[in-house]
């Protein structure tokens, strides 16, 4: 379909995780089809994954309220409508006379078929509909088509993938929108008894940049080290924020390159900015991965270990959703995500690999158990990491990448700062009690105030066994179906 703008006719723009204006591809492509009128369709749908988590849910709401703010300081207004997706958006281009729909794509399987859907109803009624890529720094068909000899195909393996991608640009966007004022009713903006979340105004596109500015000023040239150590604050702390868009990846990437020309910078700091690179890298392998190889929500990549029996319960799930477990840095972690609605990635490894493999607890159980505390909102990474942590998704390692949770703390987290901080029962242990849990035991158990009954539990495995006995299922289950690594 010809895709130059209708006279006179507007485009309708569909916010939804990308609530910003500036270094946006979907608003950039809709202006390309006449003036934008700004849209957030609140469906039962949308609602429903937001309340989900009540921080995510103040998260989202205080992203659009700030939204809807910077639009009525460019003399535009945010039209906020109610009810399912398909007729509010039809009805709403009616009322607007709209030829054109845009929005940003949105990857994880049931939000992708959810599109779907709606593009096609739209198509059936006579609009353009133009889905654009905008999450991801590079979009999934650029490194695709580096690989034009297969077919222009996505990647399962993240180094192929990663070399492509540095090949691709990333500049981010900046074409002028031109909004229209169509005389139209507009819902009010969620309120926060509407999702059981506090008030919450503080997200928004300047507080994004902002914080970006803070953390390459300093803290992003220790990443090297920080993205290890869970005590350390010299993380972004960005995932909300790139989750619900209120700040691009492109704009990341193009702040960490300015960053990186800084003549003074040690190796040692280039080489930290150069990993923050590449985690940004990673996020976007998990994107066109979910673009390429969609499938059910709950689908393993790995076809071959769709049948590797995994339990839904254990008599220890329990303990390690509410930080019980005795392994104090797993514990530290859940109640971390608990009170912030965030977890250090390091952490999240460690508690993912316990649940997985000492536990012998499906991923899924996991991922949905966290979906209930997390403020950042992307399943389609969600899936990737922890089908990565669990072994059954895009890692080509020859067997699965169990963590052994005390050698993580010694190795980590030493000190136990970070333990001790979420782990206030833990504050007057020594240090020696805490990373070794198990010596701890035999030293004179009852008194100790480690393990004094009251406080905090012993370990609920011993890890070195649980290790040992999944590896033996796990390579007992490869033999018996003939699946080679």
């Amino acid at each position: 379909m010809d895709s130059a703008p209708e006279a006179g006719a507007p485009a309708l723009f569909l916010f939804s995780h990308d609530l910003r204006l500036d270094d946006h591809a979907g608003l950039t492509e809709a202006t390309r089809h006449g003036a934008v009128v700004p849209a957030l369709v609140l469906d039962p749908t949308l609602r429903e994954r937001a309340e989900r988590s009540p921080r995510r849910a103040a998260f989202f709401y205080g992203a659009a309220l700030s939204l809807a703010r910077s639009l009525q300081e460019r003399g535009a207004r945010l039209i906020v409508r109610r009810g399912p997706l398909i007729s509010a958006t039809k009805r709403l281009a009616r009322e607007v006379g709209a030829r054109t729909v845009a929005m940003s794509a949105q990857y994880d399987a049931t939000s992708a078929g959810r599109q779907r859907r709606l593009q096609s109803s739209l198509e059936e009624s006579g609009l353009r509909v133009a889905l654009v890529h905008d999450a991801p720094a590079v979009p999934p068909d650029a490194t695709a088509s580096v690989r034009s000899a297969e077919g222009g195909t996505g990647y399962r393996a993240f180094a192929p993938y990663f070399a492509a991608w540095v090949q691709q640009a990333r500049t981010p966007l900046g074409v002028k929108v031109r909004f229209a004022a169509p005389e139209v009713s507009s819902e009010e903006l969620p309120a926060p008894s509407e999702f059981d979340a506090a008030h919450c105004e503080g997200p928004s596109e300047a507080r994004a940049m902002n914080a970006l500015d803070a953390y390459l000023a300093g803290p992003a040239l220790q990443y090297l080290t920080a993205r290890n150590v869970p005590s350390s604050e010299a993380t972004s702390r960005l995932s909300g924020d790139l989750s619900f868009g209120t700040i691009s990846a492109r704009t990341v990437l193009a702040r960490i390159d300015e960053r990186m020309r800084d003549p003074f910078l040690l190796a040692e700091e280039r080489r930290s900015l150069r990993e923050l690179v590449r985690a940004l890298a990673q996020r976007d392998f998990f994107l066109q991965l979910a673009w390429f190889f969609e499938g059910s929500p709950d689908a393993l990549l790995q076809e071959r270990m769709r049948r590797f029996p995994s339990a839904r319960s254990h008599a220890g799930l329990g303990a390690w959703r509410d930080g019980r477990t005795g392994f104090a840095l797993i514990d530290a972690g859940i109640r971390q995500l608990h009170a912030t609605g965030w977890m250090h990635p390091r952490v999240r490894l460690v508690a993912a690999s316990f649940l997985c493999f000492d536990l012998g607890v499906d991923w899924r159980v996991g991922r949905d158990e966290w979906e209930r505390y997390l403020v950042e909102d992307e399943p389609a990474l969600a899936n990737g990491n922890w089908q990565w942590s669990a072994g059954v998704g895009a890692d080509l390692a020859q067997f699965p990448r169990i963590y052994n949770p005390v050698k993580q703390l010694r190795s980590f987290d030493p000190r136990a700062a970070y333990a001790r901080t979420w782990l206030p029962e833990l504050a007057a242990v020594p240090d020696v009690d805490i990373l070794d849990p198990t010596g701890a035991t035999r030293r004179m158990q009852l008194s100790l105030p480690l393990f004094d009954g009251s406080t905090y539990p012993k370990p609920i495995v011993d890890h070195d066994q649980a290790a040992r006995a999944f590896l033996a299922r796990y390579a007992g289950f490869i033999k018996n179906a003939g699946v080679r690594r």
